[in-house]
């Protein structure tokens, strides 16, 4: 059973644009020698912008609440909406409006500009508006990969039944899975190293387990109600830190049965009454190992690297092929 390393439960909110009020609780420019990029391999950033009321915004037409056209380069930006509407546009030619617990994975690949705002749906109507943004990193042989856009609906997830430890055949909530695998069963999204994200609602008081490459980064983000993760209690808006990740046994070119490390989930009866359900975003990831040398909206292995795409965004030659690799 992998041990908790900390519970960062005290990170501040904040305005990104004037969409998006959000809690920043992975961010791989920060200096903390306790909890930086090393620690968060292959995640960079994420930002959970919980639920949140927006008034209906009468000017929306000329000024929609968002963020307008902004690059990103190096890294692929996740973003799950789960209450309102988002609309987003990039210049890869993605498009489209998510919205009750709808995925965009974008890959910025060599470089992309996008936009995010408020539907106008609804920025006429207002109401709860709750997303998460995540930012993982690309493998350096991906770095200059073109950017593509992948849209997944919540209706087209796979969802894993989670059981109670003690009654193998009751169930106390399920896992969506965005990407990765639980179970023999696999999420779709396309991506270009190992990564787990799912979403897991507990409605039931319980225990449950789930079960993470003992290789992996693993992280956990409580949404909503409160939750026992192996023997800590957390409360909403905090994210988990396990501790470092162990290299994996493999068996004939398979993962051995002993290279997964135990998540043990308990809900009490006195959290369930504060909250019909508990939710879980659960990410965990192959670590890459690789130089990182990041800066604003660009994610490169070098400074040289980095220093180019600042040179190529402000010279108009952006997100195209450079001469060598």
């Amino acid at each position: 059973m992998r041990a908790i390393q900390h519970v960062h439960s005290d990170v501040p909110n904040q305005w990104i644009g004037d969409g998006f009020y959000v809690k920043t609780v992975i961010n791989h420019l920060a200096g903390t020698p306790e909890f930086n990029h090393t620690h968060t391999d292959p995640f960079l950033l994420l930002d959970y912008g919980e639920p949140t009321y927006f008034a209906p915004n009468p000017d929306y037409e000329a000024r929609p609440h968002g963020i307008g056209l902004h690059p990103h380069k190096g890294f692929d930006i996740v973003t799950v909406a789960y209450h309102g509407e988002l609309c987003h546009f990039d210049t890869a030619g993605g498009q489209g409006t998510l919205t009750n617990g709808d995925v965009q994975w974008m890959t910025a690949g060599r470089g992309i500009m996008h936009e995010e705002f408020h539907s106008p749906k609804f920025s006429r109507e207002g109401g709860i508006f709750n997303t998460v943004q995540l930012w993982v990193n690309l493998p350096r042989a991906h770095k200059y990969t073109e950017p593509r856009y992948q849209t997944l609906r919540r209706a087209e997830m796979p969802n894993v039944p989670l059981y109670d430890s003690q009654q193998a055949t009751r169930t106390l909530g399920s896992a969506t899975l965005i990407a990765g695998e639980l179970r023999q069963t696999e999420g779709r999204i396309d991506t270009f190293s190992p990564i787990n994200l799912w979403d897991i609602a507990l409605d039931k008081v319980g225990t449950t387990s789930v079960h993470v490459p003992k290789s992996h980064t693993l992280m956990i983000l409580v949404q909503e109600g409160a939750v026992r993760v192996q023997d800590t209690t957390v409360m909403a808006g905090s994210l988990v830190q396990f501790a470092a990740p162990t290299c994996s046994t493999l068996v004939d070119g398979a993962v051995d049965a002993g290279a997964y490390d135990t998540v043990r989930l308990s809900v009490s009866r006195e959290a369930l009454k504060q909250d019909n359900s508990v939710k879980l975003l659960l990410l965990s990831g192959q670590p890459l190992g690789e130089p990182m040398a990041g800066h604003g909206p660009f994610v490169m292995n070098t400074k040289q690297e980095l220093a180019q795409a600042f040179h190529d965004y402000k010279n108009g030659v952006f997100g195209k092929v450079p001469a060598t690799t």
